[in-house]
């Protein structure tokens, strides 16, 4: 009998340990999910912007919680790069289904000089009406540049009203919480984005 009360006891340990180690590298495998963009979870810069949207409205993070936001730093009179982007976040949101009302994405321009609030206004419609572009003085943009680790520069044309701007062509994606957590680079794809911020997304 107490030979037996023994195997049962034995048994029934080998089961607890068996489940707690199924539990511990479930939770292990959930903290080590992988995103496809580069993980800059605790950055210290790009945590935040005072800016003013097309509307006139001024805009901060805070303005977005509960949405993932996609943040990208680009002007409308760009050729190519800026509108393959916007057209890129467009497809991600499309591919996030009913979960696409918590993506908010937003332009800031690096060309404030040229970019009025009324080009901005119909460069997002042309994309997404749920977007939002920004700006503000050429001033401040120096200083929220270098925050952000954005390179931009001016590159004169054949007239003084035609330049182009050169500038950085990545992303910055925040969770729904306002928290910096992703950097996308330019062309990785509107499936690999939709994939990272299903991840962010709480269920």
């Amino acid at each position: 009998m107490l030979m037996n009360k023994r195997n049962t006891l034995q048994i029934l340990l080998a089961g607890a340990t068996a489940v707690a180690c199924v539990s511990l590298t479930s939770a292990c495998s959930e903290k080590t999910q992988s995103f496809g963009a580069i993980d800059i979870t605790g950055a210290e810069y790009a945590r935040d912007f005072a800016l003013t949207d097309h509307n006139g409205q001024q805009r901060s993070l805070k303005d977005f919680a509960g949405k993932v936001v996609v943040l990208f730093f680009g002007y409308t009179q760009c050729p190519d790069v800026c509108p393959t982007a916007m057209l890129e976040l467009a497809e991600v949101k499309r591919l996030l289904g009913k979960d696409g009302e918590r993506l908010q994405g937003l332009f800031v321009t690096v060309d404030p000089a040229r970019d009025t609030p009324e080009m901005l206004k119909a460069y997002m419609e042309a994309f997404d009406p749920g977007f939002l572009a920004l700006y503000t003085t050429p001033e401040k943009l120096e200083a929220l540049a270098k925050e952000y680790k954005v390179y931009y520069k001016k590159v004169d044309g054949t007239t003084p009203t035609s330049y182009s701007m050169d500038h950085s062509a990545g992303s910055y994606v925040y969770d729904t919480r306002g928290k910096l957590r992703l950097y996308t680079r330019y062309g990785s794809g509107a499936a690999l984005l939709a994939a990272d911020i299903k991840l962010l997304l709480p269920s």
